[in-house]
């Protein structure tokens, strides 16, 4: 394959650092090194320099923070979106944004390639692979994990150390971690085997629910048409609302998961996940449905999300068929306005009151309490109805 140039998605981690050194020998031409700030903590400085230490023509870094909260968080929770009963999707949803930027950076540079770090194992690079596509088919995709030798990490460690790349020497983590706004993930080493549970030095967002504090923490959490825009009555931005759900989900232990999931290319995996604000979100804005969503669009809604999740957690977030569920999750989404009230006690997240001026509850019909409003008689009649096959099918066996 001959190119132009080359747009790599660069983290300034070993992989990354050997891949730009090897696409710029492999394909004699300019390497752009594109990082994407989605909220993991990091000397952005100091991976600039390392880029251009390593060989890139250009590093570019993009904060893109507020879109990915904003167009990909946000959307996704409105859907209530989670996969297998489980994860709540805090890779899947950062890959698409990344993409995206990327392709739009290709475009800028006039580059005729993408590539990017993920392993031939992993869903990621069918995530990010199915969005170049989608956003711009006629770019070359080049996978080096795909079709070089350096299958190793002592073979990138050699690469490293013959072309003079800086490897930190640093106590080898026995894991393998990505982190962004929504989580971070840990999996690999010794989770790979899924009787071993993670040590407690691993966990970085949140403290252990025994060691969280003796004293419950409540929190009001408003949202206007899905979307979450103000904690105890303060209006805040995207980015500033869940950083602030991050610490308070993270103090009082929240948001643990420890799973094996199945990957789309075929295998399962081990994954464990801190995900404190994200957790808190999502069980705030499932109970404001539960006042503010008729009843059977509540049960055609949540019979969408393992579709909508699926499509997320594959990397078909720029698909046509995206595009539909979300405006049918957001359609039904108008009328859940409206705060919730949440004690987080010990990882445990337990909304304890709701209100909303679009409130589908009225206690003149539903207390125990004498009422003007129903006829109890009239439940006989309902009854019978809806009894009436069962009857039928009780008396054809009876003749039998």
């Amino acid at each position: 394959m001959s190119v132009n140039k080359i747009v790599l998605a660069y983290s300034g981690g070993l992989d990354t650092s050997v891949i730009l050194k090897w696409l710029s020998e492999e394909y004699q031409c300019p390497v752009v090194a594109f990082a994407a700030d989605v909220g993991q903590q990091e000397d952005w400085e100091a991976v600039r320099q390392k880029g251009l230490a390593t060989g890139a023509e250009k590093v570019v870094i993009s904060d893109l923070r507020e879109e990915f909260v904003r167009d990909y968080i946000f959307p996704a929770f409105r859907a209530n979106a989670i996969y297998e009963g489980s994860y709540l999707l805090g890779t899947s949803l950062a890959r698409p944004v990344i993409a995206k930027e990327q392709v739009r950076i290709a475009a800028e540079e006039g580059a005729e390639a993408v590539s990017h770090g993920a392993t031939g194992k992993g869903n990621d690079q069918v995530r990010f692979e199915l969005a170049y596509l989608a956003l711009n088919p006629k770019l070359s995709i080049i996978a080096p994990w795909r079709v070089w030798d350096l299958d190793s990490r002592n073979k990138l460690l050699a690469f490293a150390k013959e072309h003079d790349i800086p490897v930190p020497v640093t106590k080898e983590k026995p894991y393998s971690s990505d982190e962004n706004l929504l989580h971070i993930s840990f999996e690999g080493g010794i989770l790979e085997d899924p009787w071993n549970e993670p040590e407690e030095d691993m966990f970085k967002l949140s403290v252990a629910p025994e060691k969280a504090p003796d004293r419950p923490t409540y929190i009001e959490l408003t949202f206007e048409q899905g979307t979450p825009v103000a904690i105890d009555g303060e209006s805040l931005g995207p980015v500033a609302l869940l950083t602030r759900l991050n610490q308070m989900g993270g103090k009082n232990g929240i948001g643990r998961l420890d799973m094996v999931e199945n990957r789309f290319v075929g295998m399962k995996s081990r994954g464990v996940y801190e995900t404190p604000g994200g957790t808190i979100l999502r069980d705030a804005h499932r109970d404001l449905e539960t006042i503010t969503l008729d009843r059977e669009v509540l049960r055609i809604r949540d019979s969408l999300v393992p579709r909508y999740s699926e499509l997320v957690y594959n990397g078909f977030w720029f698909s046509p068929e995206m595009e539909l569920l979300q405006k049918t999750m957001d359609e039904t989404q108008k009328t859940v306005n409206g705060t919730v009230r949440l004690k987080l006690y010990k990882g445990n997240c337990i909304p304890v009151g709701r209100k909303s001026d679009n409130s589908l509850y009225h206690e003149s019909f539903a207390t125990f309490e004498e009422d003007e409003v129903y006829n109890q008689a009239d439940a006989a009649g309902f009854i019978k109805l809806n009894s009436l096959r069962m009857q039928i099918q009780a008396l054809s066996r009876k003749n039998k």
